[in-house]
């Protein structure tokens, strides 16, 4: 198991315990498969669609809810910032902000379950945490195999 530690709200009071469970265990094993040994620190904030909405328009200038947002504090590595991480002190990888409404709404368009769902977004808002991204068809080709080969190696398949 890995040694981050992940700080979770749910600001829309509908997140179940099996849920925060679900997205814990998934992300430490993400974690542990993609070498991030260091401490290293997120925060995970479920939130309605209509607060998804406002960060979107606010940090996106995108006026419509989404999905996922990944707010990623580490954009390059150590040596390019100049400076040096103090021993003992945690990476903060950043923070991954999720709509359950969109949540719901995608897995039952999708016809798999809301669980299988919020496996995807946590996951896929930490892959791009951890430097992942889909603007160029190779880059999205990497992170889609990626997303698949975690899910499904946690045991989180289609089905």
């Amino acid at each position: 198991m890995s040694n981050m530690l992940i700080d979770y709200q749910d600001d829309t009071g509908v997140v179940k315990e099996e849920h925060l469970k679900l997205v814990d265990e998934l992300l430490h094993f993400a974690a542990e498969v993609e070498g991030v040994t260091e401490e290293a620190e997120l925060s995970v904030t479920f939130v309605d669609n209509a607060r998804i909405q406002e960060i979107n328009r606010d940090y996106r200038d995108k006026d419509s809810p989404t999905d996922v947002i990944s707010f990623a504090l580490l954009e390059e590595t150590e040596e390019d910032q100049g400076f040096e991480l103090l021993p003992g002190m945690p990476i903060v990888l950043g923070d991954i902000i999720i709509s359950i409404d969109r949540t719901k709404e995608q897995a039952e368009s999708y016809g798999h379950s809301f669980e299988r769902e919020l496996g995807f977004l946590s996951l896929h808002g930490f892959l791009h945490l951890l430097g992942y991204d889909h603007l160029e068809p190779e880059d999205e080709r990497v992170m889609i195999e990626k997303q698949e080969e975690l899910l499904n190696g946690f045991g989180l398949s289609r089905n």
